[in-house]
């Protein structure tokens, strides 16, 4: 069965006439904020390497898990625990990354008195989704590997998060610098960051198994090449991927299993 129907879709993108692609983008940001940054993108990708890209935007973090299982997206942008899955599901293949790394933050409110995360004993906290590897599933890891107890609260996406913590409605939350950095400057003035995560390989842009790998190393090479020029690298930056570099399920995202997150993933349901 085919996962729920997303929030938004495009049409084919790209290069007219050429075979089309489902390509599903993980909703960390609200969608339009999703479709603005992709469509340009996969526009520019599609005409360099000869294919029409139809961009999907789940809803949800989960309703895009459900399209990862489901094999209903031929292209993804998926975080790093979602590509160790996804290659199990539909053997998703990495095909590029940007060369900076990805790192998880715990956030509070700038003037809040919370110095420590043991402080966070029993307070309310924000995630995106119970899967968002470093907005989630390591912040929560360490919290339970610490002892400390809290009330998890899933708000969808980043951006929520960031709003739910600044508003008080949340004594902490989950993200990423990727996203935190992109966000409005009126909402990170009033934050602070409690906690970092190490450093991981970034999200990758991933092809499903059945793609043939002419196509892949096409739309691989599309990226690279649409980096070589300032407005390439300016649309890149949109979608949190300025600087692509080739990226490797074995290298960059298979050591994840050694981390043990597999007790905190939720799977099933919004």
């Amino acid at each position: 069965m085919l996962a729920e129907q997303p929030a938004e879709a495009s049409s084919c993108v790209g290069k007219a006439g050429a075979p089309s692609w489902r390509v599903g983008v993980v909703p960390q940001l609200p969608p339009r904020q999703t479709i603005a940054a992709w469509q340009p993108v996969l526009t520019a990708v599609g005409q360099r390497s000869g294919q029409c890209f139809e961009l999907v935007v789940a809803g949800t973090i989960p309703a895009f898990e459900q399209q990862l299982r489901s094999g209903a997206l031929d292209f993804a942008f998926l975080n790093p625990y979602h590509q160790v899955l996804a290659n199990q599901w539909q053997g998703f293949v990495p095909l590029v990354r940007d060369r900076k790394g990805l790192e998880g933050v715990l956030l509070v409110r700038r003037d809040s008195p919370i110095r420590r995360i043991s402080e966070l004993q029993g307070a309310v906290v924000a995630f995106p989704s119970p899967n968002s590897f470093a907005a989630s599933l390591l912040p929560r890891a360490l919290l339970a590997r610490d002892g400390i107890t809290i009330n998890p609260r899933y708000l969808e996406t980043h951006s929520n998060v960031y709003r739910s913590v600044v508003l008080g409605s949340s004594k902490a939350g989950g993200g990423v610098n990727n996203t935190l950095v992109r966000e409005r400057t009126e909402v990170k003035q009033q934050l602070r960051v409690l906690w970092r995560t190490p450093v991981f390989p970034a999200h990758p842009f991933s092809a499903a198994r059945r793609v043939p790998s002419a196509i892949q190393a096409k739309v691989r090479a599309a990226f690279l090449q649409l980096a070589s020029n300032p407005e390439g690298r300016t649309l890149l930056e949109t979608a949190q991927m300025p600087n692509p570099v080739r990226a490797d399920h074995a290298r960059d995202y298979a050591p994840l299993n050694r981390l043990g997150l597999g007790r905190f993933v939720v799977l099933g349901g919004d």
